[in-house]
């Protein structure tokens, strides 16, 4: 059976997803440039951007298991592109090139419509104009049976979390502070909604957490 859950999410000590002012050239806007340090060096990362290296132990376990058992994608548009307001035309097709890492079908949430954008690797991009339930939907249909998971960014998580949809999180807080930006946590009783079961694994370069409803 499906489960929806949020993989190698990473915060702020602050409780940061990204900082401000996001762009083509600073993805993850501004103080970010070392957020996401524990998964750059693994051995998943280091492969998926073609290089045959990358360090082994806790971090890269968890990176590996990131991409495990993925049916679906869902994602907000932020994390798909810098593009703001209507799609200007059909040029850009993500930030990860012809072959993108999912290869699954992923759903791209956005107020602007756009047809479905089929890459190499079995990855094909669907726009969802009609809000989260819509693409959760399709999203379950897709994935036949495996994880639906949650991209970013933060905004995404949140309204996924405030609908009560979300199962299971992987957090990993990495040891810096960005002060502004994308927070996780706003508005947000997780206790309410039901996380009242955590785990908590010392990794080389961040803090892993799980966080599960009981």
């Amino acid at each position: 059976m499906s489960k929806v859950v949020v993989k190698a999410y990473t915060i702020s000590l602050d409780g940061f997803g990204a900082g401000p002012n996001q762009s083509l050239d600073n993805p993850m806007g501004t103080g970010c440039e070392k957020l996401h340090a524990w998964m750059f060096p693994t051995k998943m990362f280091q492969r998926m951007i073609g290089k045959d290296s990358g360090s082994e132990g806790i971090d890269n376990d968890f990176a590996e298991k990131s991409m495990q058992n993925n049916g679906a994608w869902i994602m907000g548009r932020n994390m798909f592109g810098p593009i703001r307001g209507p799609w200007p035309n059909d040029e850009w097709k993500g930030w990860w090139g012809p072959n993108p890492p999912y290869h699954v079908p992923v759903f791209v949430l956005t107020k602007h419509e756009r047809e479905p954008l089929t890459m190499e690797g079995d990855t094909t991009f669907y726009f969802v104009t009609d809000g989260i339930e819509s693409a959760l939907e399709q999203a379950k249909k897709a994935a036949n049976g495996k994880d639906i998971r949650i991209g970013g960014g933060a905004s995404t998580i949140r309204q996924f979390l405030q609908a009560g949809l979300v199962d299971e999180m992987h957090l990993v807080v990495s040891p810096i502070f960005i002060g502004q930006g994308e927070h996780l946590f706003s508005d947000l009783d997780l206790p309410k909604l039901g996380f009242t079961e955590t785990e908590m694994i010392q990794g080389e370069k961040g803090v892993h957490i799980i966080a599960k409803k009981k």
